[in-house]
C-alpha cells in the first residue's frame, strides 16, 4: 500500500524563496484540507526557518473536498497500516526534496499530527521536533518504538477540552504512550474545539524556537 502513495511535490508550498541553510519545518494538514491551510500559520511561526506545506496523497470520498492522509471510513479507517503508509510517503518526499535541510521538524494537525508521530516512530533520528495538534499516536507497536524510549524525541502535543473529533480511546492511548516515548510538552486548552487557538500557537512558537536554536537538533 505504501508504494502506491505519492505526495505531489508540485503542490507543496514553500517559504521563503531563499531557504538555503535554514532549518525546515514541514506542515501536514488535516482531513479534508490541503496544503494552503497550515501555510496560513506562517505569521505565528518563528523567524529564521523555512516552511514547506505538503498536500496529502489521497482524496476523501465525495462530497468531502480537499485531501486526506489515510481513510477514516470503513473497516480500514484510521488503521495502523494506513497511517504507516502515509508516514512512509512523507519520508520518501523528504528524501527527495529536503535532503539538504540542516535539520527538520514536523507540524501536523489532526490526521497530519498522527502521520507526523508515525514518521517519528519510523525514523526518529531524522527529526529534531514534532508538533502534534489535535491528533494522536497510532496504536500498535513499531520496530523503532524501543529506540525512541531511549532517545526521547521532543514532542509538543496540544489539544482542546471540547475536541469531539478524535475518538476518546485514541486520546487515552496517546496520553499514556507519549510520556513513555518522548520528551513531551503537553498542553490542554480549555474550551478549544478541533482547531487551534492563538494561545496554542504562542506555545508552539516557543517550542519551535527552542528547536531552531538547538544546534544538536
Amino acid at each position: 500500500m505504501s508504494d502506491s502513495l505519492t505526495i505531489d511535490a508540485d503542490a507543496t508550498r514553500w517559504a521563503p524563496a531563499d531557504r538555503d541553510g535554514l532549518p525546515l519545518l514541514v506542515l501536514l494538514h488535516g482531513y479534508g484540507s490541503d496544503e494552503n491551510d497550515l501555510f496560513a500559520l506562517r505569521p505565528f511561526l518563528p523567524e529564521g526557518i523555512a516552511v514547506a506545506s505538503v498536500a496529502a496523497p489521497l482524496t476523501p470520498p465525495f462530497p468531502m473536498s480537499g485531501r486526506s492522509w489515510y481513510p477514516i471510513e470503513g473497516l480500514e479507517g484510521r488503521s495502523p497500516a494506513a497511517t504507516t503508509a502515509a508516514a512512509e510517503a512523507l519520508l520518501r518526499w523528504l528524501d527527495e526534496h529536503a535532503a539538504e535541510a540542516p535539520k527538520i521538524a514536523l507540524l501536523g494537525f489532526s490526521q497530519g499530527a498522527a502521520v507526523s508521530l508515525q514518521a517519528m516512530r519510523l525514523d526518529a533520528g531524522r527529526f529534531g521536533a514534532i508538533v502534534a495538534l489535535s491528533g494522536y499516536a497510532t496504536p500498535g507497536d513499531l520496530p523503532g518504538d524501543e529506540e525512541i524510549q531511549t532517545t526521547r524525541p521532543h514532542v509538543f502535543w496540544g489539544r482542546g477540552t471540547h475536541d469531539d473529533v478524535i475518538p476518546q480511546p485514541l486520546i487515552d492511548h496517546t496520553s499514556q504512550w507519549l510520556p513513555d516515548h518522548a520528551d513531551l510538552t503537553g498542553r490542554v486548552y480549555p474550551g478549544l474545539t478541533h482547531s487551534v487557538s492563538e494561545e496554542e500557537l504562542a506555545d508552539v512558537r516557543v517550542f519551535l524556537e527552542k528547536w531552531r536554536d538547538d544546534s544538536a537538533s
